[in-house]
């Protein structure tokens, strides 16, 4: 079992790693009272089968006043036998107050019109115990969304990175475009197993079709580089943390090119990608 507690300064990216946790399978929850965290623990305890795996925020919004016996929570949380991780962002306080600027959010302790800077302040005082019992701290002023994204997959779920996954698909032009597509090749130039009469009947997948396909330069080529467009620009997704892609190979009837182009680029990359689905539109 494992608990992993997401704490820091408001404006300094709890969120994102509360949905960068939630992502990679963890039950998440929010502004957890810290009262609350030790009984949190003994449910972990009784179902291990679904809170194996969990990921709270505490932070300044409420208990104020218990924060400061946050490291004795800990210790009666370890005493059940859970794996304990307190992860603690902060970011520099002109930074805080540029983000809630832009973002236009009141800061959770300015109510009562305080100003912002001394929310920050105040909030950082109250956090002092938090941020002496973290295990890592992440100091986010330099960080956008996405690198935030990376630095909690590798510093404190230990991924050095998240595969996309990959959705291949064949589909026939004379049908319409695929819908949710993020890259069309057109096949459509290449010579086409339709004007022969044998051919007509079967696919891409039968082994008539692709004898015939592989006679052609122009077929090798095409299916070559598309594989080498997966090569290339997968793991630059995957640095992004794009989730999904989805590329589309298009040819006239979507019965024969792209079908044997997608199950060519399938046979060539998936030794180099982790999550690849493959899909025939025309024929499913």
């Amino acid at each position: 079992m494992q608990l992993i507690i997401i704490s820091g300064l408001s404006g300094a990216g709890k969120s994102v790693a509360l949905h960068t946790l939630e992502d990679e399978g963890y039950y998440c929850v929010d502004n957890l009272p810290n009262s609350m965290l030790v009984d949190l623990a003994k449910k972990m305890a009784q179902d291990t089968s679904t809170y194996d795996r969990v990921a709270v925020g505490i932070d300044a919004r409420g208990e104020t006043d218990l924060l400061g016996h946050f490291q004795s929570s800990i210790t009666q949380v370890q005493s059940l036998g859970v794996e304990t991780k307190v992860v603690f962002l902060d970011a520099q306080n002109d930074t805080l107050v540029t983000r809630f600027s832009e973002t236009r959010r009141k800061h959770p302790l300015s109510q009562g019109g305080a100003p912002l800077e001394s929310a920050i302040v105040a909030e950082r005082a109250i956090l002092v115990s938090v941020e002496q019992s973290s295990d890592v701290s992440i100091d986010t002023t330099n960080l956008n969304l996405h690198q935030l994204r990376g630095v909690m997959r590798k510093r404190v779920i230990g991924l050095n990175r998240t595969p996309v996954n990959v959705l291949l698909q064949s589909f026939g032009f004379k049908h319409g475009p695929p819908y949710g597509t993020d890259f069309i090749f057109d096949v459509r130039c290449l010579p086409n197993p339709y004007w022969s009469a044998p051919l007509r009947p079967m696919t891409g997948r039968d082994a008539p079709v692709a004898e015939f396909l592989q006679q052609h330069d122009a077929v090798n080529k095409m299916a070559d580089d598309i594989s080498r467009f997966f090569i290339d620009w997968t793991p630059v997704f995957e640095a992004e943390n794009r989730a999904y892609l989805t590329v589309s190979v298009g040819c006239t009837g979507g019965r024969h090119r792209s079908v044997y182009i997608v199950e060519t680029v399938c046979e060539n990359i998936k030794s180099k990608i982790d999550q690849i689905t493959v899909k025939h539109r025309e024929i499913s």
